[in-house]
């Protein structure tokens, strides 16, 4: 009683999740470092 979904869903699921985990995550690096750079600089 498997769905059969196209391997198309699946890659916009895919993306979907990636993009959903990555945008923060890439946002949260970009703060570290910028905060970072202002503690070592002054």
């Amino acid at each position: 009683m498997s769905s059969n979904s196209g391997p198309a869903d699946r890659r916009a699921l895919i993306a979907f999740a990636w993009l959903w985990v990555g945008v923060p995550l890439a946002y949260g690096l970009y703060e570290l470092v910028r905060k970072a750079t202002q503690l070592f600089t002054g």
